[in-house]
């Protein structure tokens, strides 16, 4: 059996990504993708992710913050690789 090394990066979603339910989507795709972490609103209105998984399943989640959700429009995202930590399921802050 392979196991496969486990990644974690934050990310700073930039644009139009808040009021237009960014972080409930992120979450949902996240579940679907097996990832782990959490999005939260910032104060400056970017959202701020952490994800946690499979590197590929991580990156595909990485690839889906660049759209979001129909009613969000993605400028940037910033990301940041950081150590993995003991983290299960994924939160909405």
């Amino acid at each position: 059996m392979v196991l496969c090394a486990m990644v974690r990066r934050r990310l700073w979603v930039s644009g139009r990504v808040q009021g237009v339910w960014y972080r409930g989507s992120c979450a949902e795709q996240a579940r679907l993708l097996g990832v782990s972490g959490w999005a939260r609103n910032l104060p400056d209105g970017r959202v701020e992710v952490v994800a946690q998984g499979a590197p590929e399943a991580v990156e595909r989640l990485i690839e889906w913050c660049w759209s979001g959700p129909p009613g969000a429009k993605v400028t940037t995202v910033e990301q940041h690789a950081e150590e993995p930590e003991a983290v299960t399921g994924f939160s909405v802050y």
